[in-house]
């Protein structure tokens, strides 16, 4: 049984950075696509970003693109999403999501995930 187990979130002001670390167990990441999802209050999740089993392949919605970088260390089952220069808009509970996959396939869509974790909240002060 896989489990997600996100971390990292908390409250940052505009401007600022905050990392978000995602730990898998119960499997060995490598056999997965990642994804970083946020919903905000009212309304639907959304895809931030997603990586490929190796990494070599990325994935950023429009709005965080030169912002935030997702990456993963294979080695400790683990992925991460850094977030710079944050905006208040950028507040949102932030779920980590896994997706069977070994191909160079990234995946932006809620439903294609086979695991979600329970989510870290980022709040953003202006």
């Amino acid at each position: 049984q896989v489990q997600l187990v996100e971390s990292g979130g908390g409250l940052a002001q505009a401007g600022g950075s905050l990392r978000l670390s995602c730990a898998l167990s119960g499997r060995i990441i490598t056999n997965y696509a990642m994804g970083w999802f946020r919903q905000a209050p009212g309304e639907e999740r959304e895809v931030v970003a997603a990586i490929n089993w190796s990494g070599g392949y990325l994935y950023y919605t429009a709005s965080v693109k030169g912002r935030f970088a997702i990456s993963r260390d294979n080695a400790k089952n683990a992925v991460y999403l850094q977030m710079n220069s944050l905006k208040p808009e950028d507040a949102a509970v932030y779920y980590c999501a896994a997706k069977r996959s070994q191909n160079a396939s990234v995946f932006s869509r809620a439903w294609e995930y086979d695991y979600w974790g329970q989510g870290t909240q980022v709040t953003v002060s202006s």
